[in-house]
């Protein structure tokens, strides 16, 4: 148990703070919209009301989507693109999909690679681009959901305020849809372009994401 919690704990790590995460955000939120309520003359609610809300799940999809946007773009943006000295870079001469001996695909196959890899044909096409592809369908997924809970948000505040509901199809071309989503997308936009230039200049010892202490700037490509 003690190597399997060792050789896995990057991720367990990140689940348990995305589980403690998302429970701080329901009792947070709770707690915000029972102030408004009250506010409001209206009575509070329940916590497990609010899990079932729209307004929860508006929150947290938003917050999903974006996240997966964020990581379905940079996927394949570094396939192509590069900045130079960065450690989240290719090397300059490295741009696009590679050959199949650096890749290990087909005959160049290790004995210990994946069965799709050696299968060849649209097995390894897909499983070539097996990773990206989720990302995408996982964005689209929550990009969908993200809009039927802010569609449903929406129309609870029209009727709340005596005013006709819209249609799912008027609430994509509605600005409260676009306002809620791209002030997420945005911000994913500002994070990776940040980290792309930042480990040009800047280190953190001991880290994957960044370059060595000791490596000049214009060093591309290169992990600690």
């Amino acid at each position: 148990m003690r190597r399997f919690l060792r050789e896995n704990s990057l991720s367990l790590g990140f689940g348990a703070l995305f589980l403690l995460s998302l429970v701080g955000q329901a009792f947070a939120g709770v707690a915000d919209l029972n102030d408004q309520r009250v506010s409001d003359g209206l009575d509070p609610i329940t916590l497990g009301r609010f899990l079932t809300s729209s307004s929860f799940a508006v929150d947290v999809m938003e917050n999903w989507q974006s996240e997966y946007l964020q990581f379905f773009l940079y996927i394949f943006a570094t396939v192509w693109l590069i900045q130079r000295g960065s450690a989240e870079s290719k090397k300059l001469e490295e741009a696009g999909t590679e050959s199949d001996e650096k890749q290990r695909v087909g005959a160049h196959a290790k004995r210990d690679s994946p069965p799709a890899v050696k299968a060849g044909g649209w097995r390894t096409a897909v499983f070539s681009r097996s990773l990206g592809l989720l990302m995408g369908t996982l964005f689209l997924l929550t990009w969908a959901s993200s809009s039927v809970a802010g569609w449903a948000a929406f129309n609870s505040d029209q009727l709340g305020s005596h005013e006709d509901p819209v249609t799912w199809l008027g609430y994509l071309g509605h600005a409260d849809f676009w306002n809620r989503t791209l002030q997420n997308w945005q911000s994913e936009m500002l994070a990776v372009g940040s980290m792309a230039i930042f480990t040009v200049y800047l280190r953190q010892r001991g880290s994957p994401e960044s370059k060595p202490v000791g490596a000049p700037h214009a060093v591309t490509g290169q992990t600690g």
